[in-house]
């Protein structure tokens, strides 16, 4: 079991398999990794580093990137994971239709899809892309059972913030047989070159939880997560708002590695990484658990 010095478990782990991606999402935070690209972990470096943070106590993983489906090998990822009690992945959603099956059986078990707008204009600002390809991939996602999917919409001032209540109608669209979609509204980072798109979400959280019928207070983050009925089916909505929020941080159970091979204790902070790579056994275990000892909230009270 992994616990820090401030009494927070880690339970959840992200493992960054790549930082190259074919979409350009212009508030990116590349999971706090500024450079790496091209001295990618390999399949086994991968399986190493996930095996030992199994045997420390982690019970889930997450893939991300960049964008992991870009990866040749990322099946070959997925099922070299040891039996974590939930394997997932996140992606920008554009390939996610044509591997959604394969991704399936290899041992995934459900995805996070970014999408910011459903507006083909908007999505194009935003990130370069199609956005018919990622609802194609959402649907798939949905259809076939890796699911629940998460949306997530990063919410930004005077860009999509209009754009909330068509991106809830959308997902409830998914779940009029069973919840199969969930809606994350993100708060956008603060980094340099955002602050103009930085948007307190508490508004539109007070506006959601005045229509919702339950309220579900998740111990990651302290996030809360409120459904209800609309005209296209049953809506799941949760607020993700880590900006100057100490709550956030208090009850972060999460730990990352880049994708060159350091164990990365917040994503906000590049100063206290540790190098992993090529470790393995015993020097791997302690190396990472040096990683948890270096680990503290960046927002505090």
């Amino acid at each position: 079991m992994l616990i820090d010095r401030f009494g927070r478990r880690i339970t959840n782990l992200r493992i960054a398999v790549t930082m190259k991606c074919n979409l350009r999402c212009f508030y990116c935070h590349r999971e706090g990794q500024a450079n790496g690209e091209e001295s990618e972990l390999s399949v086994s470096e991968i399986a190493e580093i996930a095996r030992a943070f199994y045997d420390l106590g982690i019970k889930k993983v997450k893939i991300t990137g960049g964008e992991p489906l870009l990866r040749k090998d990322i099946c070959d990822i997925i099922s070299s994971m040891p039996p974590f009690q939930e394997i997932s992945i996140t992606t920008n959603g554009t390939l996610l239709a044509e591997k959604a099956e394969e991704l399936r059986e290899s041992g995934l078990d459900r995805v996070n899809v970014s999408l910011d707008s459903l507006r083909p204009e908007t999505y194009r600002r935003i990130t370069g892309g199609d956005v018919e390809k990622v609802v194609d991939g959402i649907k798939t996602a949905c259809e076939i059972g890796l699911t629940p999917v998460k949306v997530n919409m990063v919410v930004m001032k005077g860009i999509n913030d209009d754009q909330v209540e068509e991106m809830v109608e959308f997902v409830s669209s998914m779940n009029r047989d069973g919840i199969r979609a969930i809606l994350q509204l993100i708060e956008v980072l603060k980094l340099p070159g955002l602050e103009r798109y930085h948007l307190d979400i508490s508004g539109i959280e007070r506006k959601i939880a005045s229509k919702a019928e339950a309220v579900l207070l998740r111990g990651m983050h302290f996030r809360r997560q409120y459904s209800f009925e609309t005209a296209s089916g049953n809506a799941v909505v949760e607020f993700v708002k880590p900006v100057d929020n100490s709550e956030f941080c208090a009850h972060c159970n999460r730990i990352r590695v880049t994708s060159d091979g350091r164990v990365k204790p917040c994503l906000l902070r590049e100063d206290n990484t540790v190098n992993v790579r090529g470790l393995k056994g015993e020097e791997l275990l302690e190396a990472i658990k040096k990683a948890v000892e270096l680990r503290e909230p960046y927002f505090r009270d």
